[in-house]
């Protein structure tokens, strides 16, 4: 068999290419690319939204091995914003989060199971003094190279909570016990 100049370059340049591997993220929440949303009944009339205003983390993620990927999040329970002064001060209160008792909030997965773009990412979620796992069902969006030279890869995802799961016991009625929670993940590479 005879090889060409051409195809023994190709041989080598596959050879020498670093082999993907599994990369360290920042979550960008200094440039608002991150969110932390979520909707309650409120006394099963409607929806109530808000978010958390401060929050950061990191997560690694490797594409050939998802399984081994890994999310961790600290959360401040005092930033919480429904857009409304005097119920965000109730929620921050000892009715709800008691952010005075409890001044955060953490999620650290423990396994991470992907199938094609949908993951279940399942972890131990720490509020109010509590810990319980969760699993947050989650799809990725896209990865990839930014204009500024950096590679991104961002994420979405959904989980529901029990309020009393977490030793948040105000009656607000049978319509407001779960929680949904939205989260918009975007990491920068480091």
């Amino acid at each position: 068999m005879r090889l060409t100049t051409a195809t023994l370059a190709l041989v080598a340049a596959v050879l020498a290419a670093p082999a993907v591997q599994a990369a360290d993220y920042v979550i960008d929440t200094a440039r608002a690319h991150a969110s932390i949303n979520f909707r309650i009944k409120h006394l099963g009339f409607s929806w109530l939204t808000g978010r958390f205003d401060k929050f950061n983390g990191t997560f690694t993620f490797d594409e050939a091995k998802p399984e081994a990927s890994s999310v961790k999040v600290e959360i401040d329970p005092s930033s919480i914003n429904t857009n409304h002064a005097e119920r965000d001060n109730h929620l921050r209160g000892k009715d709800f989060l008691d952010t005075s008792a409890f001044p955060k909030a953490s999620f650290e997965s423990t396994s991470v199971k992907l199938d094609g773009d949908k993951a279940k990412i399942t972890g131990n979620l720490t509020l109010h003094g509590v810990t319980k796992e969760v699993t947050i069902d989650a799809t990725r969006i896209a990865g990839g190279p930014d204009p500024w030279g950096n590679h991104r890869e961002g994420f979405t995802g959904t989980t529901t909570l029990r309020l009393k799961d977490f030793g948040i016991n105000f009656d607000l009625g049978p319509a407001s016990e779960v929680v949904e929670l939205g989260l918009e993940v975007e990491g920068v590479r480091q």
